[in-house]
């Protein structure tokens, strides 16, 4: 063992595949109602350990192979964290069972999920949110958080969830976004209330829309961008309770885009909008 602020565990290294830990974080792993009832999710990666950190998450346990993650990395990540915390070395049979990625990382966390309701977005004078209904592959919420990221937006809500966020494909998807970016859930109804009651216009991309996404005001105040699935796109409920649908015009031969690209281009002309105002 050994002390960095505060005391930090080293338990002996796990060997066995059994091993009840070792079996629980597989678990947590594969099974979204096991997440969702221990409250815990699996994060593999420095990087998104780092991030999740950052992002104030609470780490309960942090295992790691000596081969491919060295204990002077593992020093320098817990002297970001500055909690007690349990720190466990791996055989590379056991890292190699839990690892969700191929064996170049060397790192994985076990840390308590935050509950994201949306009364806990915390909103700025003009805010700008992306709300995505009942987006189910992975890859586009990833994808959809790593731009709000890069363009700094008060958050991302998803109404109507169909998948798990903390979906191991999610935390990967989104380079570890999911622990930065402010993140809100609930119904279609719910999202569209509070949207109301906070004051936002609501711009619902839609292919049935005639209006083009550069011809509406952004600037204008609370901005709400709102995007469906490739296959459906949005329920009726949206498009009744929209200030303005929008579309994103298509010059070639299909209709449509994929929606991570559809919100990044409405999100950083909103983005733009905003900047030519303030100059």
């Amino acid at each position: 063992s050994f002390f960095i602020f505060k005391i930090i565990v080293i338990m002996k290294e796990i060997s066995s595949t059994q091993n009840p830990l070792i079996k629980k974080i597989f678990a947590l792993s594969e099974k979204a109602r096991m997440r969702k009832k221990e409250g815990l999710c699996v994060i593999e990666g420095a990087r998104e350990v780092r991030l999740a950190i950052q992002g104030g998450y609470d780490i309960e346990t942090l295992l790691f192979q000596p081969e491919i993650f060295n204990e002077e990395a593992l020093q320098q990540l817990l002297a970001l964290y500055r909690k007690p915390i349990e720190v466990i070395r791996l055989s590379k049979e056991v890292y190699e069972k839990l690892s969700y990625r191929s064996s170049t990382e060397g790192l994985i966390a076990v840390a308590k999920t935050h509950p994201h309701t949306l009364e806990a977005l915390v909103l700025r004078e003009r805010s700008i949110l992306l709300v995505a209904e009942a987006p189910e592959k992975p890859g586009n919420i990833g994808a959809m958080l790593r731009t709000a990221d890069a363009a700094n937006i008060e958050g991302v809500i998803i109404a109507n969830p169909k998948t798990d966020l903390y979906n191991p494909n999610i935390i990967r998807a989104s380079v570890g976004c999911v622990f930065t970016v402010p993140i809100a859930v609930g119904s279609t109804t719910e999202v569209i209330d509070y949207l109301k009651k906070k004051d936002f216009n609501i711009y619902c991309a839609a292919l049935s829309a005639s209006k083009s996404y550069y011809e509406v005001p952004f600037a204008e105040k609370n901005t709400a961008i709102v995007v469906g699935t490739e296959d459906e796109g949005l329920t009726q409920e949206w498009l009744k309770n929209s200030t303005q649908n929008i579309i994103i015009p298509m010059e070639g031969v299909i209709d449509s885009m994929n929606v991570s690209v559809a919100a990044a281009v409405l999100i950083f002309e909103a983005k733009k909008m905003r900047l030519t105002a303030k100059n």
